[in-house]
């Protein structure tokens, strides 16, 4: 290991000691996405209330720019919290960077998002999760290109633990890129090496198998699996409409695109500007099915 750089144990534990010592009460999610769930565990934060006196150091301005209601309040306070005086240690100062790359994410500012993710990478704090940051900010520029670059550098200096979500979500991409054989061998990874989530790779899979025009006899074994299993809400249920349309399982394929639409557009803004795409294959999908 180069001098500087911290491993992702020691990282993750200095982010979630800060967190704790900053009253932050830890909440564990499944919700798909770089940096809520499957990364990370996140913490629900309190709503701080408005116009409450701004604090000195670096992490009152980290614990209010977590609280922030809006992409303008969020990045004041990540600013804040950079430029304090106080000595601001490199966990500290990558978690500030994470709040106000989120601000750039959900005011739609993917170049300075993107910048922000580099920043982060320089760091090398939980380096492949900056990798998924930078993947999202450079996806969303239309930079496919670099945004496969860093899905596949996270898969490689991220941990064991976290492996099969960075291969699942370039899986994703390519999938949405209609790069169905690539799609598939990269899923077929994220499987081998998925656990708890599992049957939700398992089922992309099969997703970029249908679309590439293989016949498959299990389908309606994985699309029951994936149904029975925890991972198969959030993002699940855009696998399982999409692969009940494969199924000719009409009435279950609007069910779970409709919810999966409602959902994503009823939840964190970040989140349904990452899944802008998926959003709209779902409504697609939709679309053509009510039209027949």
């Amino acid at each position: 290991m180069a001098h500087g750089t911290m491993t992702d144990a020691r990282a993750e534990r200095n982010v979630r000691e800060r967190l704790r010592q900053m009253g932050v009460p830890r909440r564990t999610t499944a919700e798909f996405w770089t940096w809520v769930g499957p990364l990370l565990a996140f913490w629900k934060v309190a709503r701080l209330r408005e116009g409450a006196e701004t604090g000195k150091s670096p992490e009152q301005h980290l614990q209010k720019a977590m609280a922030a209601r809006s992409a303008t309040v969020r990045a004041k306070y990540a600013k804040l919290g950079l430029a304090a005086r106080a000595r601001l240690d490199r966990t500290t100062q990558a978690m500030l960077l994470r709040q106000l790359y989120l601000a750039h994410f959900e005011a739609r500012k993917f170049g300075p998002a993107r910048d922000v993710a580099v920043q982060l990478l320089r760091l090398q704090v939980l380096t492949d999760v900056a990798h998924q940051d930078a993947a999202r900010a450079c996806q969303a520029l239309g930079d496919i290109h670099s945004a496969i670059g860093h899905l596949r550098l996270a898969a490689r200096s991220g941990p064991a633990s976290r492996r099969a979500f960075h291969l699942w979500t370039l899986g994703g991409l390519l999938y949405l890129q209609g790069r169905y054989a690539q799609a598939t061998s990269a899923l077929t990874r994220a499987a081998r090496w998925g656990t708890s989530d599992k049957p939700l790779y398992l089922g992309h899979l099969a997703l970029a198998r249908c679309a590439q025009g293989e016949t498959m006899a299990d389908l309606d074994a994985i699309i029951d699996e994936l149904a029975a299993a925890p991972c198969g809400q959030g993002y699940g249920r855009f696998v399982l409409g999409r692969l009940c349309v494969y199924a000719r399982r009409q009435a279950e394929a609007v069910r779970y695109l409709e919810a999966f639409v409602r959902r994503t557009l009823g939840g964190r803004l970040a989140l349904s500007i990452a899944l802008a795409p998926e959003l709209s294959e779902a409504k697609r999908a939709l679309a053509a099915m009510r039209g027949n």
